[in-house]
Protein backbone atom coordinates (compact mmCIF):
# COMPACT_ATOMS: atom_id res chain seq x y z
CA UNK A 1 0.00 0.00 0.00
CA UNK A 2 1.58 3.29 -1.03
CA UNK A 3 1.37 6.52 0.91
CA UNK A 4 -0.97 8.10 -1.67
CA UNK A 5 -3.57 5.35 -1.16
CA UNK A 6 -3.60 5.41 2.61
CA UNK A 7 -6.59 6.72 4.51
CA UNK A 8 -6.62 8.03 8.04
CA UNK A 9 -8.99 5.21 8.97
CA UNK A 10 -6.23 2.75 8.02
CA UNK A 11 -4.52 3.78 11.26
CA UNK A 12 -7.47 3.07 13.52
CA UNK A 13 -7.65 0.42 16.22
CA UNK A 14 -9.91 -0.37 19.15
CA UNK A 15 -8.69 0.75 22.55
CA UNK A 16 -10.79 0.20 25.68
CA UNK A 17 -10.88 3.37 27.81
CA UNK A 18 -9.49 1.48 30.78
CA UNK A 19 -6.26 0.84 28.83
CA UNK A 20 -5.39 4.56 28.90
CA UNK A 21 -2.94 5.10 31.77
CA UNK A 22 -4.27 7.79 34.10
CA UNK A 23 -1.37 7.65 36.56
CA UNK A 24 2.35 7.01 36.10
CA UNK A 25 4.01 3.83 37.25
CA UNK A 26 7.47 3.63 38.75
CA UNK A 27 10.21 4.75 36.37
CA UNK A 28 11.95 1.80 34.75
CA UNK A 29 9.29 -0.69 35.86
CA UNK A 30 7.05 -0.46 32.80
CA UNK A 31 6.50 -3.26 30.33
CA UNK A 32 8.30 -3.23 26.99
CA UNK A 33 6.90 -4.77 23.81
CA UNK A 34 9.78 -5.65 21.48
CA UNK A 35 8.88 -5.58 17.79
CA UNK A 36 11.67 -7.02 15.68
CA UNK A 37 11.64 -10.16 13.57
CA UNK A 38 9.23 -11.48 16.16
CA UNK A 39 7.19 -9.80 18.87
CA UNK A 40 7.94 -10.41 22.52
CA UNK A 41 7.53 -8.85 25.94
CA UNK A 42 10.30 -7.71 28.27
CA UNK A 43 10.71 -5.28 31.15
CA UNK A 44 11.93 -1.78 30.33
CA UNK A 45 14.73 -2.25 32.87
CA UNK A 46 16.12 -4.98 30.59
CA UNK A 47 16.85 -2.45 27.84
CA UNK A 48 20.67 -2.72 28.20
CA UNK A 49 20.42 -6.41 27.24
CA UNK A 50 18.43 -5.51 24.12
CA UNK A 51 20.93 -3.04 22.69
CA UNK A 52 24.48 -3.69 21.52
CA UNK A 53 27.76 -2.10 22.60
CA UNK A 54 28.53 0.74 20.22
CA UNK A 55 24.88 1.59 19.61
CA UNK A 56 23.95 5.26 20.05
CA UNK A 57 20.98 6.23 22.21
CA UNK A 58 19.66 9.69 21.30
CA UNK A 59 17.31 11.46 23.74
CA UNK A 60 15.31 14.69 23.68
CA UNK A 61 16.39 16.87 26.62
CA UNK A 62 13.53 19.39 26.39
CA UNK A 63 11.90 20.34 29.68
CA UNK A 64 8.14 20.76 30.12
CA UNK A 65 7.14 24.14 31.49
CA UNK A 66 4.11 24.65 33.80
CA UNK A 67 2.29 26.04 30.80
CA UNK A 68 -1.36 25.95 31.90
CA UNK A 69 -2.71 29.12 33.49
CA UNK A 70 -6.16 30.10 34.76
CA UNK A 71 -7.61 33.52 33.97
CA UNK A 72 -10.83 35.47 34.01
CA UNK A 73 -12.50 37.82 31.56
CA UNK A 74 -13.77 41.23 32.75
CA UNK A 75 -17.22 39.61 33.00
CA UNK A 76 -15.86 37.02 35.44
CA UNK A 77 -15.94 34.13 32.99
CA UNK A 78 -13.12 31.60 33.29
CA UNK A 79 -10.51 31.11 30.58
CA UNK A 80 -7.79 28.48 30.42
CA UNK A 81 -4.50 29.60 28.88
CA UNK A 82 -2.00 27.14 27.45
CA UNK A 83 1.31 28.81 26.70
CA UNK A 84 2.72 27.43 23.45
CA UNK A 85 5.71 29.49 22.39
CA UNK A 86 7.29 32.70 23.58
CA UNK A 87 7.68 35.39 20.94
CA UNK A 88 9.19 38.14 23.08
CA UNK A 89 9.92 38.56 26.79
CA UNK A 90 6.28 39.18 27.71
CA UNK A 91 4.53 38.01 24.54
CA UNK A 92 3.41 34.41 23.93
CA UNK A 93 1.43 32.47 21.39
CA UNK A 94 -1.21 30.56 23.32
CA UNK A 95 -4.27 28.38 23.09
CA UNK A 96 -7.31 29.74 24.91
CA UNK A 97 -10.35 27.79 26.04
CA UNK A 98 -12.93 29.09 25.46
CA UNK A 99 -11.53 31.63 23.04
CA UNK A 100 -14.13 32.23 20.36
CA UNK A 101 -15.37 35.52 21.82
CA UNK A 102 -12.02 37.04 22.67
CA UNK A 103 -11.25 39.77 20.09
CA UNK A 104 -7.95 41.67 19.86
CA UNK A 105 -7.68 44.06 22.79
CA UNK A 106 -9.61 41.82 25.18
CA UNK A 107 -8.08 41.87 28.68
CA UNK A 108 -7.54 38.80 30.85
CA UNK A 109 -6.76 38.65 34.55
CA UNK A 110 -4.39 35.75 35.23
CA UNK A 111 -5.05 34.08 38.58
CA UNK A 112 -2.10 34.82 40.85
CA UNK A 113 -0.27 36.67 38.11
CA UNK A 114 -0.23 39.74 35.89
CA UNK A 115 -2.95 40.89 33.56
CA UNK A 116 -2.74 40.04 29.87
CA UNK A 117 -4.17 41.39 26.62
CA UNK A 118 -5.14 39.58 23.42
CA UNK A 119 -3.07 41.08 20.58
CA UNK A 120 -4.05 38.94 17.60
CA UNK A 121 -5.41 35.59 16.52
CA UNK A 122 -4.00 33.35 13.79
CA UNK A 123 -4.60 29.68 12.91
CA UNK A 124 -6.53 29.06 16.11
CA UNK A 125 -3.83 30.52 18.35
CA UNK A 126 -3.79 33.80 20.24
CA UNK A 127 -0.88 36.11 20.87
CA UNK A 128 -1.03 37.48 24.40
CA UNK A 129 1.05 40.24 25.90
CA UNK A 130 1.45 40.00 29.66
CA UNK A 131 1.87 43.01 31.91
CA UNK A 132 5.25 41.57 32.94
CA UNK A 133 7.32 38.54 31.83
CA UNK A 134 5.42 35.43 32.86
CA UNK A 135 8.24 32.86 32.85
CA UNK A 136 9.65 33.71 36.30
CA UNK A 137 6.16 33.20 37.76
CA UNK A 138 5.28 29.89 36.16
CA UNK A 139 6.67 27.73 38.95
CA UNK A 140 4.21 29.39 41.33
CA UNK A 141 1.10 29.93 39.19
CA UNK A 142 1.40 27.47 36.29
CA UNK A 143 0.10 23.91 36.13
CA UNK A 144 1.66 20.88 34.47
CA UNK A 145 -0.04 20.62 31.04
CA UNK A 146 -1.17 17.00 31.16
CA UNK A 147 -2.58 15.61 27.89
CA UNK A 148 -6.35 15.81 27.35
CA UNK A 149 -6.81 12.03 27.65
CA UNK A 150 -5.60 12.05 31.27
CA UNK A 151 -9.01 12.63 32.79
CA UNK A 152 -8.22 13.71 36.33
CA UNK A 153 -6.98 16.79 38.19
CA UNK A 154 -3.27 17.53 38.10
CA UNK A 155 -1.46 16.11 41.13
CA UNK A 156 1.69 17.51 42.78
CA UNK A 157 3.80 14.56 41.65
CA UNK A 158 2.92 15.23 38.00
CA UNK A 159 5.30 18.18 37.98
CA UNK A 160 8.24 15.81 38.46
CA UNK A 161 6.82 12.66 36.88
CA UNK A 162 5.71 14.28 33.61
CA UNK A 163 9.37 15.13 33.02
CA UNK A 164 12.33 13.03 31.91
CA UNK A 165 15.21 12.64 34.37
CA UNK A 166 17.50 14.29 31.81
CA UNK A 167 15.20 17.25 31.04
CA UNK A 168 17.41 20.33 30.81
CA UNK A 169 16.09 22.94 28.38
CA UNK A 170 12.68 24.49 29.20
CA UNK A 171 10.27 25.06 26.34
CA UNK A 172 7.95 22.07 25.83
CA UNK A 173 4.25 21.93 26.64
CA UNK A 174 4.15 18.15 26.29
CA UNK A 175 6.68 15.60 27.46
CA UNK A 176 8.72 13.42 25.08
CA UNK A 177 7.04 10.49 26.77
CA UNK A 178 9.30 7.66 25.61
CA UNK A 179 11.92 9.18 27.88
CA UNK A 180 9.74 9.00 31.00
CA UNK A 181 10.78 5.37 31.54
CA UNK A 182 14.47 6.08 32.11
CA UNK A 183 16.12 6.31 35.50
CA UNK A 184 19.65 7.50 36.29
CA UNK A 185 20.53 3.90 37.20
CA UNK A 186 19.28 2.61 33.85
CA UNK A 187 21.21 5.27 31.94
CA UNK A 188 24.33 4.30 33.90
CA UNK A 189 23.75 0.62 33.08
CA UNK A 190 23.48 1.46 29.39
CA UNK A 191 26.75 3.37 29.59
CA UNK A 192 28.49 0.43 31.30
CA UNK A 193 27.20 -1.79 28.52
CA UNK A 194 29.05 0.41 26.01
CA UNK A 195 25.96 2.11 24.59
CA UNK A 196 26.79 5.72 23.80
CA UNK A 197 24.36 8.50 24.62
CA UNK A 198 23.69 11.82 22.93
CA UNK A 199 21.00 14.47 23.16
CA UNK A 200 19.11 16.97 21.07
CA UNK A 201 16.28 19.35 21.83
CA UNK A 202 12.85 19.52 20.27
CA UNK A 203 10.31 21.61 22.18
CA UNK A 204 7.14 19.56 21.90
CA UNK A 205 4.02 21.60 21.15
CA UNK A 206 0.29 20.88 21.52
CA UNK A 207 0.08 19.86 17.86
CA UNK A 208 1.29 16.42 18.92
CA UNK A 209 -2.25 15.81 20.25
CA UNK A 210 -4.13 17.40 17.34
CA UNK A 211 -6.23 14.72 15.63
CA UNK A 212 -6.03 14.07 11.91
CA UNK A 213 -9.55 15.00 10.82
CA UNK A 214 -9.15 14.59 7.05
CA UNK A 215 -9.67 11.10 5.66
CA UNK A 216 -6.74 11.74 3.35
CA UNK A 217 -3.79 12.05 5.79
CA UNK A 218 -1.85 14.08 3.24
CA UNK A 219 -4.26 16.96 3.85
CA UNK A 220 -3.18 17.24 7.49
CA UNK A 221 -0.57 19.87 8.35
CA UNK A 222 1.79 19.19 11.23
CA UNK A 223 2.64 22.16 13.43
CA UNK A 224 6.29 23.16 13.25
CA UNK A 225 8.41 22.97 16.40
CA UNK A 226 11.79 24.38 17.41
CA UNK A 227 14.73 22.00 17.54
CA UNK A 228 18.48 22.08 18.05
CA UNK A 229 21.07 19.40 17.31
CA UNK A 230 24.47 19.94 18.96
CA UNK A 231 27.70 19.34 17.09
CA UNK A 232 28.56 16.55 19.56
CA UNK A 233 25.39 14.68 18.60
CA UNK A 234 26.07 15.02 14.88
CA UNK A 235 29.58 13.70 15.47
CA UNK A 236 28.24 10.79 17.56
CA UNK A 237 25.88 9.80 14.73
CA UNK A 238 28.79 9.90 12.26
CA UNK A 239 30.96 7.74 14.54
CA UNK A 240 28.13 5.24 14.97
CA UNK A 241 27.72 5.00 11.21
CA UNK A 242 31.47 4.50 10.68
CA UNK A 243 31.48 1.67 13.20
CA UNK A 244 28.50 -0.08 11.64
CA UNK A 245 26.36 0.31 14.77
CA UNK A 246 22.78 1.46 15.18
CA UNK A 247 21.18 4.80 16.02
CA UNK A 248 18.41 4.28 18.59
CA UNK A 249 15.92 7.14 18.91
CA UNK A 250 14.12 7.65 22.22
CA UNK A 251 10.79 8.89 20.97
CA UNK A 252 9.18 10.17 17.80
CA UNK A 253 10.47 13.69 18.49
CA UNK A 254 14.04 12.43 18.18
CA UNK A 255 13.16 10.64 14.94
CA UNK A 256 11.67 13.80 13.44
CA UNK A 257 14.60 15.95 14.53
CA UNK A 258 17.28 13.63 13.16
CA UNK A 259 15.46 12.88 9.93
CA UNK A 260 14.73 16.58 9.37
CA UNK A 261 18.46 17.30 9.01
CA UNK A 262 19.56 13.96 7.55
CA UNK A 263 21.94 13.78 4.64
CA UNK A 264 21.74 11.18 1.89
CA UNK A 265 24.50 9.12 3.52
CA UNK A 266 22.70 8.81 6.87
CA UNK A 267 24.50 11.58 8.73
CA UNK A 268 22.97 14.65 10.37
CA UNK A 269 23.87 18.33 10.30
CA UNK A 270 24.24 20.20 13.56
CA UNK A 271 22.23 23.38 13.98
CA UNK A 272 18.94 24.88 15.09
CA UNK A 273 15.69 25.56 13.31
CA UNK A 274 12.09 24.50 13.02
CA UNK A 275 10.63 21.31 11.64
CA UNK A 276 7.15 20.29 10.60
CA UNK A 277 8.38 16.99 9.15
CA UNK A 278 5.34 14.74 8.81
CA UNK A 279 6.41 11.11 8.52
CA UNK A 280 3.94 8.51 7.25
CA UNK A 281 4.24 5.23 5.31
CA UNK A 282 6.31 5.66 2.19
CA UNK A 283 8.93 7.80 3.95
CA UNK A 284 12.54 6.67 3.47
CA UNK A 285 14.39 6.76 6.79
CA UNK A 286 18.04 7.76 6.57
CA UNK A 287 19.32 7.93 10.16
CA UNK A 288 17.29 6.04 12.76
CA UNK A 289 17.60 2.24 13.02
CA UNK A 290 15.62 1.49 16.19
CA UNK A 291 12.91 3.37 18.03
CA UNK A 292 11.81 3.40 21.67
CA UNK A 293 8.29 4.79 21.87
CA UNK A 294 5.06 4.67 23.82
CA UNK A 295 1.72 3.49 22.40
CA UNK A 296 -0.03 6.24 20.46
CA UNK A 297 -3.57 7.39 19.74
CA UNK A 298 -5.55 5.85 16.89
CA UNK A 299 -5.51 7.87 13.66
CA UNK A 300 -2.65 10.05 14.95
CA UNK A 301 0.44 11.36 13.19
CA UNK A 302 2.57 9.61 15.83
CA UNK A 303 1.06 6.23 15.02
CA UNK A 304 1.59 6.96 11.32
CA UNK A 305 5.28 7.58 12.01
CA UNK A 306 5.66 4.27 13.84
CA UNK A 307 3.83 2.48 11.02
CA UNK A 308 6.17 4.09 8.49
CA UNK A 309 9.10 2.87 10.56
CA UNK A 310 8.08 -0.74 11.09
CA UNK A 311 5.21 -1.48 8.70
CA UNK A 312 1.55 -0.67 9.24
CA UNK A 313 0.26 -4.22 9.53
CA UNK A 314 3.07 -5.28 11.88
CA UNK A 315 2.55 -2.30 14.14
CA UNK A 316 -1.25 -2.61 14.28
CA UNK A 317 -0.92 -6.35 14.98
CA UNK A 318 1.46 -5.50 17.83
CA UNK A 319 -1.00 -2.91 19.15
CA UNK A 320 -3.79 -5.48 19.15
CA UNK A 321 -1.50 -7.86 21.02
CA UNK A 322 -0.69 -5.12 23.53
CA UNK A 323 -4.38 -4.39 24.12
CA UNK A 324 -5.10 -8.08 24.66
CA UNK A 325 -2.16 -8.41 27.06
CA UNK A 326 -3.19 -5.45 29.20
CA UNK A 327 -0.45 -2.99 28.28
CA UNK A 328 -0.98 0.59 29.45
CA UNK A 329 -1.34 3.16 26.67
CA UNK A 330 -0.33 6.77 25.97
CA UNK A 331 1.85 9.21 27.91
CA UNK A 332 1.96 7.45 31.28
CA UNK A 333 1.77 3.99 29.72
CA UNK A 334 4.16 1.24 28.67
CA UNK A 335 6.68 1.27 25.82
CA UNK A 336 7.81 -0.45 22.63
CA UNK A 337 11.26 -1.12 21.19
CA UNK A 338 10.81 -1.19 17.42
CA UNK A 339 13.24 -2.24 14.70
CA UNK A 340 13.08 -0.39 11.41
CA UNK A 341 11.58 -2.38 8.58
CA UNK A 342 14.25 -3.00 5.93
Amino acid sequence: MTGSRLRTSDFDYHLPPEAIAQHPGERGESRLLVLGRTTGERRFAELPDLLDPGDLLVVNDTRVIPARLRARRPTGGRVEILLVEREESASWWCLLRPGRRLPPGAPLAVEGGPSARVEERADGRFRLTFEQPIEPLLKEIGETPLPPYIDRPVEPRDRERYQTVYAARPGAVAAPTAGLHFTPALLAALERRGIRQASLTLHVGPGTFRPVKAENPEEHVLDSERFEIPEATAEAVAATRRNGRRVVAVGTTVVRSLEAVATSDGLVAAGAGRTGLYIRPGYGFRVVDRLITNFHLPRSTLLMLVCAFAGRNRVLDAYRQAVGSGFRFYSYGDAMLVDRMR
